[in-house]
C-alpha cells in the first residue's frame, strides 16, 4: 500500500494555506453560558444543541407534570414527573426514597408512548380516567409499561408529542452529537455548585462518572496545564481544552496521519484510497466526495473537498463506518420463497412476562414481542367462565388473559414493524364449543388479515412466499378431516412430552390422540389452511412423500437427536417442510436454550422465551438483525435444496479465516453508579456460533480500572467451516479474579453482514438497549479461498 502523500492529486498554489485552516479540530461545543440560562440552567445546553428549548411541549415537560400512576383499580399515586435539561432522561418521585439513578428514567429505553387506553393495565384499571387524558409509556427489555392519567387532555397530549419529538431527535443524533450530549451531561453533574467552573475535586468526580480511574498527579498535571488563568479553576475554552484532550483518539490519529500525508487533512482522492484499503464495495471518488459532504464538520474543508481529523472520526462513529453492512439493515433478501426457505423470529409462551409457573400473562408481552420483530406467537388455549377461552400455562399459577383481547393485539401491533406474515400457533385444550368462539373472534377481529383459504399459486406443491402473505395471519393449529398421519392416527398441536420409543406408550398415546381428533371443531379446522400441526415420527428423504403445508413441533431434546442422528436428513426435510422447536418444560424459570443449532439443521421456527434476557436472545436478536428486521431471514443456500448434501454435524474442511484486532472502546457504562470509586476493569471476547465445529471464543485481556478508553490492540483469529451461518457476538465484561465477571455490553451479528476493516461496534445493554456513546473499536479481515 502506497502512502497517503504518495498519492496526492495535484492542487493548486493557494490550497496548503486553506489545509492549514482547515486541518484546526472543529471545536467542541463549549460549557454552558448565560445566554443559555447563566448559571441557573446550565443543562439546557444540551436540549438547545437538540433544537428543542423553544418547543412548547418541551417547555412544559421541563416545568414538570403531576401525573397519576396507575397500577390496579385502587392504586393511583399522584407522582411529579420531570425532563431533565439534559434532554435525556425524565426524573419522577418515589414514595420510598432510594439512590438518584432509581428516580430516572431515559429516553433511549422507551420502546413507544401510546395515547389513551392502548395499554393493558389502562383498559383494566383506567375507566376512571378519560381516555384522552391518559398515556402509557412502553419500555424496552423486562421493565413494566408506565400507564398515566394527566390532569386535562392537553397535558397527557404535551407529554405524548414532546416524548416523541425528544425519541426522534435522539435517534437522528449522530454518534458524536450523543458523545458530546453524553459528556455535558456529566459535566453538569460534576459541577456540585453550579457556577460553570470546575476545580480539580470536580474534575476527579468527573473522571469516576464517565468511568475512568486516572492517576492523581498524571490527572492534576493535566488540569493545570488546561488552567490557563492560573486560578485552580476551569471555565470557558479550558474545559473545552481539557475535554478534547481526554476524548482524543491515538488511534484514529494514527490511521488518519497514514492516509492524510503532512498536511493532516484527507483529499477525496486519498479518502477513496482508504475506503478502497477498508475493502468496501462501491468505493468511487464520488462516493469519497459523498462522504466529505455527509460527515465532515468543517464549511470550509467541505468547500474544498477535504476531511479533517474531526470528520474521519464522525464517519468512523456513522452507520456507515460500523461493523453492520448498512445495505443489509433494510430488506434486501429475495422475498418472493417458499416460507419453509426462511428463519422465522418465533416466540414460545408469548403471553408470559416472566416464569412459566407463577408469573404473569399479558397481552402486553405480545405487543413487545412484535416490536422485537417477532413473525409466530403462541397461544394456550383453555377453557375459560362465561364462554370465553383463556390464555395461561395451564395448570400453573400465571394469570390469565382472554383470547379475544391477544387477537385484538394482534390486529393491532403485528404489522407495526413488518408488513410479513404472522403465525399463530395454536396449543388448543379447549372443547368444541369454546374452540367455535376461537374461531369466531379470530374471523371477525382480524377480518381480511386472517387467512381463510389457500392463494392462488403457479406451484401449489410450495408454501406461499413471505411477500404473497404481506400483512397477513396464518393459524397453524389442528385440521380435520384430512389430518391424519400416514399410519392413521390423529394427529395434534399439543406441545409434546419427551417420548420414549416403547410400543406401549406409542398405542397408549395414538389412542389418547384419537380420542382428542373428536373433538377438533370444523370451525376453527377451517381456519388452519397453510400450516397443519402433525407429529414428526420419521424422516423422509424421497420428496414425493413430503407435504409443504404440515408443521411439526419438537422439544429441544427431539431436534437435537434429530440433529445427531440424521442430519442430513432432518435439512432436507427442513427445505421442503416448516418445523417448530420449543424449550424443554423443565425449564421452569423460562431459561432458553441456544437456537444456533436448530438453525444449523433449517429449521425455521426457533421459539424462544422473549421475555428471559441471556446470550440465547442475544442470537436471536443478531440472526433477525438484518433484512429490515422484518423477522424473515434467508436460509444458506446448502438449506434451502431439497437434494442438499450438508450436514451440520460434518460441515468439512475449513473455509474462511476471520482475524479480529480489538484495538480500543470508547465510554463503557459505569456498572454501579452509586459507587463512586467503582471503576469497570474491561476485558472483551468475540464469540463464533456456527455448526458445532466452527463454535469458539477468545478474549482480550483486561484493562486495569479503565472503562472510559482502553486499549488493548490485541488479534483473536479463528477458522470457519460453515460461515454463511455463523454468528459473531462480541462482548464486553468487567474481569473480577474471585467471582463470575459482570457483563458490561453486547453486539451480535451475522458474519456474512460483518464489513471489513476499521470498523466501530455500538454496544447493546443486557435488554437489547442502546448504550451510546459506548463503542469498540475492531479492524476486521476476512479471507476467503
Amino acid at each position: 500500500m502506497l502512502c497517503g502523500r504518495w498519492r496526492r492529486c495535484r492542487r493548486p498554489p493557494e490550497e496548503p494555506p486553506v489545509a492549514a485552516q482547515v486541518a484546526a479540530p472543529v471545536a467542541l461545543p463549549s460549557p454552558p453560558t448565560p445566554s443559555d440560562g447563566g448559571t441557573k440552567r446550565p443543562g439546557l445546553r444540551a436540549l438547545k444543541k437538540m433544537g428543542l428549548t423553544e418547543d412548547e411541549d418541551v417547555r412544559a415537560m421541563l416545568r414538570g407534570s403531576r401525573l397519576r400512576k396507575i397500577r390496579s383499580r385502587t392504586w393511583h399515586k399522584e407522582r411529579l414527573y420531570r425532563l431533565q435539561e439534559d434532554g435525556l432522561s425524565v426524573w419522577f418521585q418515589r414514595r420510598i426514597p432510594r439512590a438518584p439513578s432509581q428516580h430516572i428514567f431515559f429516553v433511549q429505553h422507551i420502546e413507544a408512548v401510546r395515547e389513551g387506553h392502548q395499554s393493558e393495565g389502562l383498559r383494566r384499571f383506567g375507566g376512571a380516567f378519560a381516555p384522552a387524558r391518559c398515556l402509557t409509556i412502553a419500555f424496552k427489555g423486562r421493565r413494566k409499561n408506565l400507564d398515566l392519567a394527566a390532569p386535562t387532555a392537553e397535558e397527557a397530549q404535551r407529554w405524548v408529542r414532546g416524548l416523541t419529538k425528544l425519541r426522534a431527535r435522539l435517534d437522528a443524533m449522530s454518534q458524536r452529537e450523543r458523545l458530546d450530549h453524553w459528556i455535558h451531561s456529566y459535566l453538569h453533574r460534576a459541577d456540585s455548585n453550579q457556577d460553570s467552573k470546575m476545580s480539580f475535586k470536580e474534575i476527579k468526580s468527573l473522571l469516576r462518572m464517565v468511568n475512568v480511574d486516572m492517576n492523581d498527579m498524571y490527572a492534576y498535571l493535566l488540569f493545570k496545564e488546561c488552567d490557563h488563568s492560573n486560578n485552580d479553576r476551569l471555565e470557558g475554552a479550558e474545559i473545552e481544552e481539557f475535554l478534547r484532550r481526554l476524548l482524543k483518539r491515538p488511534e484514529l490519529e494514527e490511521i488518519f496521519h497514514q492516509y492524510s500525508g503532512e498536511d493532516r487533512v484527507l483529499s477525496a482522492p486519498e479518502l477513496l484510497e482508504f475506503l478502497e484499503d477498508q475493502g468496501e464495495e462501491g468505493a468511487t471518488l464520488a462516493r469519497a466526495q459523498q462522504l466529505i459532504q455527509t460527515y465532515e464538520l468543517n464549511e470550509t474543508a467541505k468547500q474544498h473537498e477535504l476531511m479533517t481529523l474531526d470528520g474521519f472520526m464522525m464517519y468512523l462513529l456513522s452507520p456507515e463506518g460500523a461493523a453492520l453492512d448498512t445495505t443489509h439493515t433494510c430488506v434486501f433478501q429475495d422475498m418472493n420463497q417458499p416460507l419453509a426457505h426462511y428463519f422465522i423470529s418465533s416466540s414460545h409462551n408469548t403471553y408470559l412476562t416472566d416464569s412459566q409457573i407463577g408469573g404473569p400473562s399479558s397481552t402486553e408481552a405480545y405487543i413487545r414481542a412484535f416490536a422485537q420483530g417477532c413473525r409466530c406467537v403462541e397461544l394456550d388455549c383453555w377453557e375459560g367462565p362465561g364462554g370465553e377461552p383463556v390464555i395461561y400455562h395451564g395448570h400453573t399459577l400465571t394469570s390469565k388473559i382472554l383470547f379475544r383481547d391477544v387477537v385484538q393485539a394482534v390486529r393491532d401491533h403485528a404489522f407495526t414493524l413488518s408488513p410479513y406474515p404472522v403465525i399463530l400457533s395454536l396449543e388448543n385444550h379447549c372443547g368444541l364449543e369454546q374452540q367455535a368462539a376461537m374461531a369466531r373472534h379470530l374471523r371477525t377481529i382480524l377480518g381480511d388479515m386472517l387467512v381463510t383459504q389457500a392463494l392462488d399459486s403457479p406451484n401449489p406443491e410450495e408454501l406461499p412466499s413471505p411477500e404473497q402473505l404481506k400483512g397477513r395471519v396464518l393459524v397453524k393449529g389442528k385440521k380435520l378431516p384430512a389430518a391424519r398421519s400416514e399410519d392413521g392416527r390423529a394427529l395434534s398441536d399439543r406441545e409434546e412430552e419427551e417420548d420414549d420409543d416403547e410400543e406401549e406408550e406409542e398405542e397408549a398415546e395414538a389412542a389418547a390422540q384419537r380420542r382428542l381428533a373428536k373433538q377438533i371443531s370444523p370451525e376453527l379446522s377451517a381456519l388452519v389452511v397453510y400450516c397443519h400441526a402433525t407429529r414428526l415420527r420419521t424422516l423422509h428423504p424421497a420428496p414425493d412423500v413430503l407435504q409443504p403445508c404440515q408443521v411439526s413441533s419438537l422439544s429441544e431434546r427431539k431436534a437435537k437427536k434429530l440433529i445427531r442422528e440424521a442430519g442430513n436428513s432432518f435439512v432436507r426435510h427442513n427445505a421442503r417442510q416448516l418445523t417448530r422447536v420449543y424449550p424443554l418444560g423443565l425449564r421452569m424459570n423460562s431459561a432458553n436454550y441456544s437456537p444456533q443449532e436448530m438453525w444449523n439443521s433449517g429449521c425455521q421456527l426457533v421459539a424462544l422465551n422473549f421475555q428471559t434476557p441471556g446470550y440465547e436472545m442475544d442470537l436471536n436478536a443478531g440472526r433477525f438483525l438484518v433484512n429490515g428486521q422484518c423477522g424473515y431471514v434467508l436460509k444458506p443456500a446448502c438449506l434451502r435444496q431439497p437434494d442438499s448434501t450438508f450436514d451440520p454435524e460434518y460441515p468439512g474442511p475449513p473455509r474462511t479465516t476471520l482475524s479480529i484486532q480489538v484495538l480500543t472502546a470508547q465510554q463503557l457504562p459505569k456498572l454501579n453508579a452509586e459507587k463512586p470509586h467503582s471503576i469497570v476493569d474491561p476485558l472483551v471476547r468475540v464469540e463464533i456460533h456456527g455448526v458445532p465445529a466452527d463454535c469458539a471464543r477468545q478474549e482480550t485481556d483486561y484493562v486495569l480500572n479503565n472503562g472510559f478508553n482502553p486499549h488493548w490492540g490485541q488479534t483473536l483469529q479463528f477458522q470457519l467451516r460453515a460461515p454463511e451461518l455463523a454468528l459473531v457476538r462480541f462482548v464486553v465484561e468487567d474481569y473480577d479474579a474471585t467471582s463470575p465477571n459482570d457483563f458490561v455490553g453486547q453486539f451480535t451479528l451475522p458474519l456474512s453482514s460483518l464489513k471489513q476493516g476499521y470498523r466501530h461496534i455500538h454496544l447493546l445493554s443486557k435488554d437489547g438497549a442502546s448504550l451510546s456513546p459506548a463503542t469498540l473499536f475492531i479492524q476486521i479481515r476476512i479471507q476467503r479461498p
